[in-house]
Order: C-alpha cells, then structure tokens, then sequence
C-alpha cells in the first residue's frame, strides 16, 4: 500500500478506516477516520458494495469541497466480518483544470465567432511575420484562401503578388502602428492599419492587422466631388445668370470693377453676414443692398432702408429701436416700434451710417452683438432676426481718427465690404445706363419714338467725369429727353457745363510729354485736336474763333495747314 501511487485504504464492516497509506496529517483518509461521518458519500458506495449485490466498483464522490474518483473492492472472508478495498484518485485539480480548458474552449469559440461575423478583414501574424490567423472577410477581400495562408510568412506572400504590400512588415520594422493602403488583385482598395502587441519585456509577440474596403467610399467620395464640382459650376452659370439680367436694371455691370462688386454681392446674399457698402455719392449703394436683399431667403420678407443722415439727431434712437407708451412728453400712448423691429425676419438698410449719432452707434452695437431690443422707455428686450446692410460715402478711417465714428462699431460692420466704383472709374457702364434712362424717360413722357444718341454726344459723355456718378447721368438723361428737338441726341442737346468739363479732361489727358517727340511735334498734336473739338462743337470759323479768343483769318489758316498735312 505504501508503494502505490494513489490513497489506498482498508475498510472494516462499521465504516472505519483500518488501514491507510496517506501520510499522518496530510489527508482526510487516514486509519481510525470514520466514513459515515467524514465521508458519508464514499461510505454509501462501500455499502453498496458489501452488500453483494452486483454494482460498478467505481464512482465519483464529492467531500468536503473537493471531487475524489474511487474504486471499491469487497473482501469476503469466511467467519470474518467483510472488509472494503478502496482506491482513491484526487480529481479536483484536474476538474479544475478541465473547467479552465472548457472555459478557454468556450472563449476560443466565441472570438472565433466574433472574428469571422466581421466586415471587415482580420489578420493575426507572429513577431517573424508568419500568418497565424485569417478571417473569413479577409478571405473574400483577398481572393485567398486561410489554408494557403496560414503558417506562411508575410514575404513570400508578397513575392508571390498575392498581396501588393504587407503592413506587417512595416510594424515589425517601425514598431509602432502604421497605415497603408492597399491593392487586391481584383482592383479592391483597402485601407490596412496594423498594430504590435508587446510582452512584458517590451518584444513584439503578436501583429494585428484589420482591414476596411474602401472601394465604395472611395467611388462615393468620387462621385461627390463630381457633384461638388457641377454644384459650383451651377451656382457660377446662376451668377452669371444673375449679373445678365442688370441689362435690364439700372444696375449695370460692365466694367471689370463693377462685375466684382455685383458678383460679390450676389455671393453674399447667400448668408446673413453683415456687409458694408463703401462708394461715393450715386454710385448705387442703394441698388446694391437691394440686389442682396431680393437675392436672398429674406426676399419675400420687409426691406426696410433708412438714410441715417435724414432723421432729426434727437430721433434717431427713437426711430430705429422704437419706444414705449408714455416714454416721453406727446409720445403715442400705444407706443410704437422702431424700424428694427419692422425689419424682423428681413433686412435693414442703413444707408449713410456715418451719420448716425454716437449715443445711437452704441445701442446699434450692442444690438448686432445680441439681436435684442429694448425700446426707449421699456425694461424688456426682443429677441429679433434682421440682416443688416450698411452704406456710407465717408472715410470712416478718418472718422474714427477724428473720434466721429466708434472703432467697435466699425469692426463690428466692416466683415465684408463692397466697393463700389465711381461712374469715372467704370466707363463701359455709361453707354448702357444711358440708353436704359432713355429707354426710361421715354416711356414714362409718353414719347413714341425711343431716343437715341449720336457717336459724337457719346464721346463726350465717355469724357465727362460725372462727378454726381450715376445719379447726375439720371437727371442728364432726363434733361436730354425733356429738352431734345429729334429722337436723336447730338452735341448741341448737351449743357455746356458738361460739353467744358469733358473738354478739359480730353485736353488734360492730350497735354502730356511723349517720348521720341519734340516740343514743336506735340504742340502742333495738341493744337490739331484743340481746332478739331472746336469745329465739332461749334462748326463756323466765325464761331471757332470767337471761342478761342483768334481772329477767324488764323483759324482759316490754321485749318489750312492741317488738313494740307
């Protein structure tokens, strides 16, 4: 018994150990230990067996905690109480341990399971590179098999153009997670990210690499950049759209100037920024905040415009923020609303706001800052939703230099100005702002024949610098209309303060020195044309020289001359 490798012991007829080969103190199975109070499960089995019955000698039993497989042997002697062999293996280790196996079984299972139920591609590889695992999802992506892959290293793979590039390879040689993008042989692009897992010691044991097809994403992202494309295109041929029907308008765009700021406006009537418009006197400011508003989402919405230098200094704040019932001496007892307030959900055209106070400047502030009104006399604000245009012919640089024109304020306008250039500045808009007045003034004096203006005219015109920029090329026009004996305008329907002025802007753009020419070169230039504008404008040589201070013979003479040159 001694010898034997498991617990052995020798059971009498009452259930006492008789004989054991467990050492003293080490187990419960040692001699004088009674079964049926120890191990009640084992004594019932040894029962069993002395009975004589015919039983299986082995079981399991469960004491105290633990599992013990046992085998039972009767001894039957003859005048002798019978005796019990019992061998006794202790199983509970190796439950334990078949518990773990199954839990690591389970587990296994189950990220194998969740490993294969992925979209995207999985591989595991070694720290040498050699595939250990593959996905299903990354079976199909790479037209491969697990089976042709699985214990083959990551170079050879790639010798063999089964994958284009391995991502592996770059972390087991940077030792950090890399990215890459990747080919498959059926035209795929995928997107690899490969990570390292260290050991204690800091040593790459395992790489794992995930992948994502981005065919699709990659074709959408495409398309969308197409359609991006052809949105910006339309939006251009809308402008462009947009901008032809000022042909119509009394806002024309011809010159290049004048098409950047009609083009910036159009642009900007698509969001809700505050804009300033920056331009001398009539050079249509005020066409141009109409042209954002009517091309916005506020176009069916009030269009209020208020010229900030009209209004008595000591209304303004009443004017544009409104006041409560009772606010001051013979104020309406209903109260009444400011013009912000009339412009909500619209847009407010604040044309001249250099004009405006300073003790206004600040409330206006402090609203574009809040969106909220208070009214004069009132404790409660509004919240309200109005764009705000603003227009101004002054140099506010100067005036916030000066201390007219508050600095925040004009920071807080200035986000997106629009210059508007002077009619001088834009000579390709006269012609069409001319025939589009006419065609105006016409209409509206009843006149049947539309009115036309000779080249000559024109070319005056095109020399005058209208120095009331559009709007004193609309009160010409109409002058011109009023006063012209035919359909035709000629030199003679011009006024004289114009016909002088475009005059002596030709001749100041004639006088001038030029290169490669003597004196007496450019001073007989300068007098041909002197006589030639003369003659255009007066006709007789009676006249001519009446104007130019000669007696007529020199003019003979000198027309003479010229035109025998």
């Amino acid at each position: 018994m001694k010898t034997a490798p498991h617990c052995v012991i020798l059971i009498d007829a009452g259930g006492k150990i008789v004989e054991s080969n467990a050492v003293p103190g080490s187990n419960a199975f040692q001699v004088g230990v009674v079964l049926p109070d120890a191990h009640p499960d084992l004594w019932l089995h040894v029962k069993q067996q002395l009975s004589g019955e015919p039983q299986p000698n082995a079981a399991t039993i469960y004491s105290n905690g633990k599992t013990f497989r046992v085998w039972v042997t009767p001894l039957f002697r003859s005048g002798h109480e019978p005796l019990a062999v019992c061998v006794i293996e202790n199983h509970t280790e190796l439950d334990q341990m078949a518990l773990k196996m199954r839990a690591f079984k389970d587990l296994s299972e189950e990220l194998d399971a969740i490993i294969d139920s992925s979209d995207d591609g999985l591989w595991v590889c070694d720290a040498y590179g050699t595939v250990l695992r593959i996905n299903a999802a990354s079976e199909r992506m790479n037209m491969v098999r697990a089976a042709d892959i699985i214990g083959r290293s990551m170079e050879d793979l790639v010798e063999e153009g089964l994958i284009d590039r391995s991502v592996t390879i770059e972390v087991i040689r940077k030792r950090c997670r890399q990215n890459i993008i990747q080919r498959t042989r059926s035209g795929r692009k995928l997107i690899l990210t490969g990570t390292p897992v260290f050991n204690g010691a800091g040593e790459i044991i395992r790489v794992v690499v995930s992948e994502r097809d981005i065919t699709e994403i990659d074709s959408l992202s495409r398309k969308l950049d197409e359609q991006m494309a052809i949105k910006d295109k339309m939006h251009h041929q809308i402008r462009e759209m947009q901008l032809s029907r000022t042909t119509d308008s009394p806002l024309v765009a011809r010159s290049p100037s004048m098409v950047k700021a009609v083009k910036q406006a159009l642009k900007l009537s698509q969001v809700r920024t505050t804009v300033l418009i920056l331009g001398e006197s009539g050079t249509g400011k005020g066409l141009i905040a109409n042209l954002i508003h009517q091309h916005s989402d506020r176009a069916d919405k009030p269009m209020i415009e208020i010229n900030c230098g009209a209004i008595p200094e000591n209304l303004v704040e009443t004017e544009l923020f409104g006041y409560q019932k009772g606010a001051f001496t013979g104020a309406d007892q209903k109260g009444k609303p400011g013009y912000l307030e009339l412009a909500h959900q619209g847009t407010l055209f604040l044309d001249e706001i250099a004009e405006l106070p300073l003790s206004s400047q600040v409330k206006l502030l402090r609203f574009l800052e809040s969106a909220r009104v208070t009214r004069v006399g009132g404790t409660s604000s509004r919240q309200l939703d109005v764009r705000i245009l603003c227009a101004t012919h002054q140099d506010l640089d100067k005036m916030m230099a000066e201390g007219r024109f508050r600095e925040d304020l004009y920071y807080r306008l200035h986000v997106i100005p629009i210059h508007i250039p002077p009619l001088r500045e834009r000579k390709a808009c006269i012609p069409p702002l001319i025939q589009h007045y006419f065609n105006h003034f016409t209409k509206q004096l009843g006149i049947e024949e539309k009115t036309r203006i000779s080249r000559e005219a024109m070319d005056v015109l095109l020399a005058y610098p209208f120095p009331g920029n559009v709007r004193e090329l609309v009160n010409l026009c109409e002058r011109m209309v009023v006063m012209a004996d035919e359909n035709e305008i000629r030199i003679d329907d011009l006024p004289d303060s114009v016909l002088d002025t475009a005059e002596q802007c030709k001749a100041d753009q004639m006088v001038g020195f030029q290169k490669n020419r003597s004196l007496a070169q450019m001073l007989a230039e300068a007098e041909q044309r002197i006589l030639e504008q003369a003659k255009r404008r007066y006709g007789s040589q009676i006249r001519m020289a009446r104007a130019l201070g000669v007696n007529q013979s020199t003019i003979a003479r000198k027309m003479k001359k010229y035109v025998q040159s």
